[in-house]
């Protein structure tokens, strides 16, 4: 095994932690399956059975998520190294939630579900990575299910957004209706849309017709936030 392979593994967050020679004999026994893909290949499709886990390595990719009443449908860029769903390769429902298409030319890294019960379950330190993943996943989840959608209109589309969200980095593309926000916020379509012009008068957000855009959800964080500080000492 070259030390490149060895760095390429490492960089998957289920064997940080190992040394070289777990790995080598993680190889010996494990069909780890790499592969590249184009830019706009899908790679795995909302309701398709999740049965291995997929980890981008290079690149980037766009998923796409819906409501189950098809409101509402929020485009996230993801850039690697990033695990895939790891959260529904176990539990009552083992499908994907998302559709997942490459943005850019990706390279990918794949374990059956198989091997990861067999071999991969011995290794202490990939148990404990793995229940690190779903751990965060979970408390992630729960910290934005208990944060009041509260405050400013601004801030309620904010939070609305991050509550839906994967990953709260990176560009967001979020496609509604305008009543539709304003009866999921408890707002009218007028404060909706006056706020969503505010936003992009200061540049956090660009309107399009049945989109909210943001360009880098990290740089709209810190914006509410900055405002957020200067209201407080005002």
């Amino acid at each position: 095994m070259t030390m490149t392979m060895y760095d390429t593994l490492l960089q998957l967050p289920l064997f940080q932690g190992l040394g070289k020679n777990d790995i080598t004999n993680i190889l010996d026994k494990v069909k780890i399956h790499f592969y590249k893909r184009k830019a706009g290949d899908t790679i795995v499709r909302k309701g398709q059975s999740c049965n291995e886990l997929v980890f981008l390595l290079n690149g980037s990719l766009m998923s796409e998520t819906s409501d189950r009443d098809n409101l509402y449908v929020l485009y996230e860029e993801i850039a690697a190294p990033c695990l895939l769903e790891p959260y529904s390769l176990f539990g009552w429902r083992t499908e994907y939630v998302s559709n997942y298409v490459t943005s850019t030319v990706c390279d990918f890294v794949c374990i059956e579900k198989r091997y990861l019960l067999s071999e991969l379950n011995n290794y202490e330190i990939i148990r404990l990575n793995y229940l690190n993943i779903l751990s965060n996943r979970v408390q992630n989840l729960n910290d934005r299910l208990w944060t009041n959608i509260t405050g400013t209109v601004e801030d309620r589309i904010v939070d609305f957004i991050l509550l839906h969200s994967i990953i709260p980095t990176g560009e967001k593309r979020l496609k509604i209706k305008m009543d539709d926000l304003a009866k999921l916020l408890s707002s009218t379509r007028i404060r909706i849309s006056k706020a969503l012009n505010e936003m992009q008068s200061k540049h956090w957000i660009t309107l399009h017709r049945g989109e909210i855009r943001v360009p880098d959800f990290v740089h709209l964080k810190e914006h509410r936030e900055a405002r957020r500080l200067e209201q407080s000492i005002i």
